[in-house]
Parts: C-alpha cells; structure tokens; sequence
C-alpha cells in the first residue's frame, strides 16, 4: 500500500471523534487493504480490525492466518491478537471490546453472520455503517495515491496499444481475451477482468467474454483492468475489424463527443450528476438516449467501483482529489455496442487523465 498505514488510522480516529463514535470494526475488505495494507482472506473463521477513538488498534486474527498478518506489516500499526480453532471469536472481541458507550461503526461488508453475532454480544446503543467514516477519507485520493491511479493508468494504456495484433477474424473472444490477461500481468497487473464483446455481444455492457468467433466487420468493446501496487485501472477503447460500417463510424463518433463533453464539465465545485447529464444529454440529443443503458462512471482506488457515483441524482459536489471514470456507452441489442472509458482525476481547476490512448475508433486491418 502506498500511503503510511499510522496516518491512515489516525484519520480514522479523526473521523470518529467527529461522528461521536466510539469504534470501528473492519473486516476482510478493500477498507482493511486500504487501511493498514493487509488482503485478508474472506474466512469462515473471522478476521476483524478493531478501531477505537481512543486506544491501540488491535487485529483479531484466526492463528493460522497471523503469519500472513505480520509478513503484511499489521504488527507496525496494530496489536495482532489471534485464537485457535476452538475458541470463540465473537467473545474474544467483546472481552476485547469491553463497554461501549457510544456509536460503533461496521465496515459495510462485513459478513452479516458475523455482524448480527457482534451485535449480540456487544451492549452497543447505535450501530452504524462503516463508509459514514471510511467513505470520506477514501473518497479524496492523497499525492501518492493519485500517482499510483496514474501509474496503473499507463500500465493499461500499454496494454491497450497492443490489443489489435491479437483481433483477428478467426479466432474467438475467449483468445484473445487470453492474450490481453498475459499482457497485463506482463505489466505489473493483477488481472480483474477481460471483456471482450464482439459483434451482437457488444450490445451488453458486461458480456462474458466467451466462445463466439470474430468476423470481418465486427465491432469489438474491449474493457480491460487490473491491480498494480493496491489501485486499480480501468479502460474501454473500439475495434472493428476492417473497414467500419459508416452507421458504426457516426455513431462511434457521437460517443466520442459525449465523453469529451463529460471530461469538459468536470471538475471542482461541478455535481457528479451534471457530469453524468453532459454526456446523457448529448448522446439522448442524438437519438440514442435509450442506448445509453448505465451511469456514466464510478468511482475508482483500491476498488474498482466505489464512491463517487458519477449518475443521475446523485448531487455530490466533485473536489480535488477524487478520481472515477467517464464511460458513456451505446448499446444497440443484437447488433453490436460501444463504450469510451477513461479514468480521471480532478484537480484545482479541472480534470487530469490517467489513460492516454487514442479515443477514435481504430479499425484492424490484416
């Protein structure tokens, strides 16, 4: 992880004091990556990250799990308390825990067999969600942070520039889909996922890429991201193999004008829906409104979708240090579709972009 783990957990204590809460309790999540830099695995046995306001942070851990815990560098930042197999976890925390006077905060995904047991044995007043005090300290990336977003972003951009060598009409999606996974852990990636649409498949935001076979004159969405030093990339660019139908060409054109149009308005002080209605209106202007099937962007850090919702209703004021995608989309069923998909950062004045690729349809030729 990039950023120190002790200022991270200060900030959390910050957060605390503000909300009158007492604790937080973080399980195996993004939240506890993010945090102290620990990927624990999501057990049957509970691992859980105990916050106070006031006081030393302590991982309860399964005993089998506490190597992993201190070769992750918990132990700097935390007491690490760990149980054997037949101990009571649930009752180690409590004992832990002690009285509690105030709110206690639980990360949003922790198991709710866990959750409704914690509430069992705790004597807690007033439980709530864990992103009222993570979700603003994640939400404005820090320096380090948005260095790692533009790193990872021209990590996939190299990615991106070699995907025509492998679109050729004969092989299938799930091939190429092969070649692009190599690529990216050539460049320093975890894989987290590989679309690859071509033709009518393109028509579905998140096709499965599978074992239909690629044809001269189809259309390709590829949509490709992974992990690199905790954070995430993700970008959309179009193929089309030969020469692209002039109905496909105007409306890749559309859609490029609807991002760019998305990328102008952002920026501080601006709400994520009016990003959302630059490239809706535009593209609804046009005809395809319909086809426009999903929110323009997410949020994006340690997760691939988080905070901030970048869609209609969502009036959060945008400021310097989030980071999301502009995505809009145009999704014709059974024919074929189209995505432009960069992420970006706002700044003082505006927005930078983490992907650098061409924006223009590219078409393939043998």
């Amino acid at each position: 992880m990039v950023s120190d783990a002790t200022t991270r957990i200060q900030r959390v204590r910050d957060q605390l004091a503000t909300l009158d809460t007492d604790l937080l309790l973080v399980g195996p999540s993004a939240d506890l990556r993010w945090l102290v830099g620990y990927h624990a695995l999501a057990l049957e046995r509970l691992t859980l990250l105990l916050v106070p306001a006031d006081g030393e942070p302590t991982l309860v851990t399964p005993r089998l799990e506490t190597p992993r815990a201190q070769q992750a560098g918990v132990a700097d930042h935390a007491r690490i308390v760990d149980y054997g197999e037949t101990d009571d976890p649930i009752a180690l925390v409590a004992k832990l825990v002690g009285p509690v006077h105030g709110a206690v905060a639980v990360q949003d995904r922790l198991w709710t067999a866990f959750t409704l047991a914690l509430q069992q044995a705790l004597d807690v007043s007033e439980w709530r969600p864990g992103s009222d005090v993570l979700g603003p300290l994640r939400l404005v990336k820090d320096a380090e942070e948005i260095a790692a977003l533009h790193a990872v972003g021209a990590a996939i951009d190299e990615v991106h520039a070699q995907v025509p060598q492998w679109l050729r009409p004969g092989r299938t999606e799930r091939e190429v889909g092969r070649d692009i996974a190599e690529a990216i852990r050539e460049h320093h990636h975890e894989v987290n996922f590989v679309i690859v649409a071509s033709g009518p498949n393109g028509a579905s935001p998140h096709h499965e890429t599978g074992d239909r076979v690629l044809q001269e004159g189809d259309a390709v969405v590829v949509d490709i991201g992974g992990t690199m030093d905790g954070y995430c990339s993700d970008e959309t660019r179009n193929y089309v193999l030969g020469i692209a139908d002039p109905a496909y060409a105007a409306l890749h054109e559309t859609l490029e004008t609807a991002q760019q149009a998305a990328v102008e308005v952002a920026g501080p002080g601006v709400t994520a829906e009016a990003v959302d209605a630059a490239a809706r209106g535009l593209l609804t202007e046009h005809g395809y409104g319909e086809q426009f099937l999903h929110r323009t962007g997410h949020g994006i850090g340690v997760e691939e979708h988080e905070a901030p919702w970048i869609v209609a209703g969502n009036d959060q004021v945008l400021t310097a240090g989030m980071a999301f995608s502009i995505e809009p989309g145009i999704y014709v069923r059974d024919t074929h579709g189209a995505r432009i998909e960069d992420i970006v950062v706002v700044t003082e004045d505006g927005v930078d972009s983490c992907n650098h690729r061409p924006r223009h349809l590219v078409e393939v030729q043998p």
